[in-house]
């Protein structure tokens, strides 16, 4: 079940990524969620872990990261 949460969280992070950014994710939802992971990893390793936490993701440095790594 914790799996599933990761994905799920992880896609609305990469979602709202493209959002914010304007522009599309290619790939879809797969292409979200793994811009949602990817940006969280980049985001926890530059901003650190604050903020709240949901599915194993600091959702702060998670969007800021995924907010990078789409642009």
């Amino acid at each position: 079940m914790e799996i599933l949460w990761m994905l799920i969280v992880g896609g609305i992070i990469g979602w709202l990524a493209g959002l914010i950014t304007g522009r599309d994710i290619p790939g879809g939802i797969i292409g979200n969620i793994i811009a949602g992971f990817i940006g969280s990893w980049l985001g926890g390793l530059t901003l650190g872990s604050w903020g709240p936490v949901i599915g194993g993701f600091a959702i702060i440095p998670a969007i800021i990261g995924s907010i990078i790594l789409v642009l």
